[in-house]
């Protein structure tokens, strides 16, 4: 047997030197397949002998600055693409189930073919008539999209070669099927495939191509991690179906600036964009209750004003319980020793919950001084001031670091009415007219300065 010959499961993606009837890996039966190679190119060659074109780093000069972009018209989309739609360009896009991937690629797809694009909307999971139905209802039936309901890649590949449309939407890439690989739709190599034989395309044509993926119950895109790899730009749709509007964050963008987040209402004639998503996040927001603090973030280079809720009661079990929803639970445990060992604040035997209000996810650092002014005030049952907003890093000493763009986060809460903020301190004072801003160098000085000496 060859030294380089390799086998990988078709299941979970896993890659062993000989092959087996077991993966050792997940431990699916026969699901062990032998890796073929592309092409067997000459040997013994240098990069000399390759047939693409290759340039110095300094003619790039000569070329464009910035790669073409087609604007779609929607402001929150071409935020979160980094400006507008790049020719020649892959984009992934995932999402639970229901939240709307398909109505807002429907949308998207509409608006590109009104300001000129050929645009083809291929669904693997819906029939013709049933998008055509979705359209009617959206208000879309106007538009020139052309529509194709087809899961074989081979006939895909051929229809994008006749039509040579400048967008292409496949929806979803876990639908598809290429006949040269041994696996059923869905699985591993079949994903993985798939997406390389789309990439390509589109980059050796000069057409965009925006995939559907199906999320897992963790909420990662299912497949193989190498999809998100091979594309330019990976999207994820997020929303709760309790709330009524959505989330399109960017977690990578080669054409632009990742972590930048779009937000949309769901309505009965489909996705609105919202202009103002910090008065949407705190629209619901009514008299001033103990642990309710509005955080001043920042999402992507969008300051977003949203409220973090907290709610401390004694617990009746031996274990208390800690639940949060739109944050990180380890950072919150982290947050609560803090606060015990630093500021003399204990937590023992009382039930923590922690809640990012309309159902945004929060992952910075810069939230941990809003989390612990919700939690110590959920505990003494002392509410902060409804104008004021808070923002801060807190390390493990109690020390309470400066986050970036200070004066953007000042400047949006003094936009939306806000008249005081506390923040940590900083070596050069940010001062925004209209806007109060008392800061803090520790923790246990903030809890003092706030709440009042800790017993």
């Amino acid at each position: 047997m060859p030294k380089d010959l390799t086998f990988t499961c078709s299941a979970c993606a896993a890659k062993t030197s000989k092959w087996s009837g077991r993966c050792d890996n997940c431990g699916e039966w026969n699901t062990i397949t032998e890796d073929k190679a592309l092409t067997s190119g000459p040997k013994k060659k240098s990069l000399g002998g390759m047939r693409g074109n290759v340039i110095t780093l300094t003619d790039l000069a000569t070329q464009e600055k910035e790669p073409p972009r087609t604007k779609a018209g929607v402001d929150e989309l071409d935020r979160v693409l980094g400006g507008g739609l790049t020719k020649a360009s892959a984009t992934l896009v995932g999402g639970d189930p229901g939240i709307g991937k398909s109505t807002l690629l429907l949308q998207a797809a509409a608006r590109f073919a009104r300001n000129g694009l050929n645009v083809i909307y291929i669904s693997g999971e819906e029939s013709n008539s049933q998008v055509q139905m979705r359209a009617r209802r959206l208000g879309l039936t106007e538009s020139p999209v052309k529509l194709a309901a087809e899961t074989n890649l081979r006939d895909i590949l051929t229809t994008l070669e006749v039509e040579k449309p400048d967008l292409a939407i496949i929806d979803s890439i876990q639908t598809m099927w290429a006949d040269n690989v041994e696996s059923a739709p869905g699985s591993v190599s079949q994903v993985r495939s798939s997406a390389h034989e789309l990439t390509t395309f589109a980059k050796r044509n000069g057409m965009s191509v925006i995939l559907v993926g199906h999320v897992t119950k963790e909420g990662a895109i299912a497949g193989p991690r190498v999809v998100e790899h091979m594309v330019d730009t990976v999207l994820y749709f997020e929303g709760e179906r309790g709330h009524q509007f959505r989330i399109l964050r960017s977690v990578k963008n080669r054409f632009g600036p990742a972590d930048e987040i779009g937000v949309f209402e769901m309505t009965d004639k489909g996705l609105a964009e919202v202009k103002n998503p910090s008065a949407l996040f705190l629209s619901e927001r009514g008299a001033p209750a103990p642990g309710s603090v509005v955080f001043a973030g920042i999402e992507g280079t969008r300051p977003v004003l949203c409220e973090i809720q907290a709610l401390v009661a004694p617990s009746p079990h031996s274990q208390p319980r800690r639940s949060v929803v739109g944050w990180d639970g380890n950072r919150l445990a982290m947050i609560l020793a803090v606060l015990e060992s630093r500021c003399g604040v204990p937590f023992a035997g009382l039930d923590v919950y922690l809640n990012v209000a309309g159902g945004l996810r929060i992952s910075e650092p810069g939230a941990d001084l809003a989390v612990a002014a919700a939690l110590v005030s959920a505990r003494e049952d002392s509410a902060l001031p409804a104008e004021a907003c808070v923002f801060g890093e807190i390390s493990l000493s109690g020390a309470l670091r400066p986050v970036a763009q200070a004066e953007n986060r000042l400047k949006e809460a003094q936009k939306l009415g806000f008249t005081s903020a506390i923040t940590p301190h900083q070596k050069k004072q940010v001062t925004v007219p209209g806007l109060t801003v008392r800061t803090a160098h520790d923790l246990a000085g903030f809890v003092e300065d706030v709440f009042g000496a800790r017993d």
